[in-house]
């Protein structure tokens, strides 16, 4: 059991990933939404997470900043980027500051399933 953090400035993203995750039939305890990095950070301080699904481009504070951050505060969880960067300069630089893994945009339940399954 689980608890994950979507963090995508679209709400409607986060609610297709949410309702992916479940169709994934992965086993959860709940699902937190954040808005941006910011509010990501601030669900992190109250909440305990297994799993973060983080988008890349976000006002505010991005996925990148994001997973700086949440390194930088020794916590260990997965951080896996969900994304339409396709750009492999990104997506590399958010595996060197932390992230475990990344899933593009737009992607299928079974696809989380299988990327996602071993991390929780």
């Amino acid at each position: 059991m689980a608890n994950v953090l979507i963090v995508d400035d679209s709400s409607t993203m986060r609610k297709i990933i949410s309702r992916s995750l479940r169709q994934a039939g992965l086993v959860l305890d709940d699902i937190y939404e954040a808005g941006d990095g910011i509010e990501g950070l601030s669900v992190l301080g109250e909440k305990t997470v297994g799993l973060i699904l983080s988008d890349i481009n976000m006002p505010n504070m991005d996925g990148l900043e994001f997973i700086k951050q949440v390194r930088a505060s020794g916590k260990t969880m997965p951080i896996v980027m969900i994304t339409t960067e396709g750009g492999e300069d990104v997506l590399k630089e958010a595996m060197t500051n932390g992230a475990s893994d990344s899933i593009k945009k737009p992607f299928t339940p079974e696809q989380l399933n299988e990327k996602l399954g071993g991390m929780l």
